[in-house]
């Protein structure tokens, strides 16, 4: 997918997110974000892509900003303004941060629709700081909407935008493992089949405790939360607890001056 496919692409998901299973994503995906974000600390975060989800609204930490593409429309670069700042990056796979200065990236629907996935992941291990935290959205391709969209040669319609490109969990956890990328911990949801209307829909809310019960990952949407890990480091405690582990030998009372 060249730069100019994956921009027209991202375009096609924001259409899509207006829709009312595009709105069912949006509010899972918020209140998720909003309880892993909470408990994150630190200075700063970023939020690259996606301005229809305020992914940094529950983070307490003092600096965050909204990364755009440069084929943002003004309402889009509206929308985040009203809530944090704007950091306009004009390609995501060359954010314009210094090494090792975030302490947090949100990135949500990204990856599948960039050109290139790769270098974006290692653009934004770049920027993070050693166990700076990274949390990724996207579609599952091992679920009923994942199952719908393999099927759109046949139906002859598509659930989800064409152009994306789906990475499934264990792709996604390769990826990350070969940047240092520690999972954490990983979170699915959207249950329901793909339907699309709200009322059919809400019919189904049933299976969204249901899901998480007895087939939880075969959500339609995942979340996975990673911990950039950096070899060689090792967290020490305070001196104190090094001097009190091996006590010194007491001198014996002829060798005493």
């Amino acid at each position: 997918m060249d730069s100019a496919a994956s921009e027209k692409s991202i375009i096609a998901l924001d259409d899509w997110l207006q829709t009312p299973a595009g709105a069912y994503v949006r509010a899972w995906e918020q209140a998720c974000l909003d309880e892993l974000t909470a408990d994150i600390f630190g200075y700063n975060a970023v939020q690259i892509g996606l301005p229809q989800i305020d992914a940094l609204a529950a983070s307490r930490m003092p600096n965050k900003w909204q990364a755009a593409m440069r084929t943002s429309s003004h309402e889009q670069v509206a929308l985040g303004a009203g809530k944090r700042q704007i950091a306009v990056a004009l390609d995501f796979a060359e954010l314009p941060f210094a090494s090792q200065s975030l302490d947090l990236v949100v990135m949500p629907h990204v990856l599948e629709f960039a050109a290139e996935p790769h270098q974006v992941l290692r653009e934004v291990e770049r920027v993070l700081i050693p166990e700076g935290q990274l949390i990724i959205c996207g579609f599952n391709p091992a679920s009923l909407w994942g199952l719908r969209q393999g099927l759109r040669r046949v139906t002859r319609s598509a659930y989800l935008p064409v152009a994306g490109e789906f990475i499934s969990m264990p792709r996604m956890k390769d990826w990350l493992k070969l940047l240092n990328l520690g999972v954490s911990r990983s979170h699915f949801g959207c249950y329901a089949p793909p339907c699309r209307t709200a009322q059919w829909i809400e019919r189904y809310a049933f299976m969204e405790p249901a899901g998480q019960r007895w087939w939880p990952y075969l959500g339609a949407v995942y979340m996975v939360h990673a911990i950039k890990r950096v070899k060689g480091m090792t967290m020490i405690g305070p001196a104190w607890n090094k001097k009190s582990a091996t006590a010194p030998q007491a001198v014996p009372a002829t060798n005493r001056k």
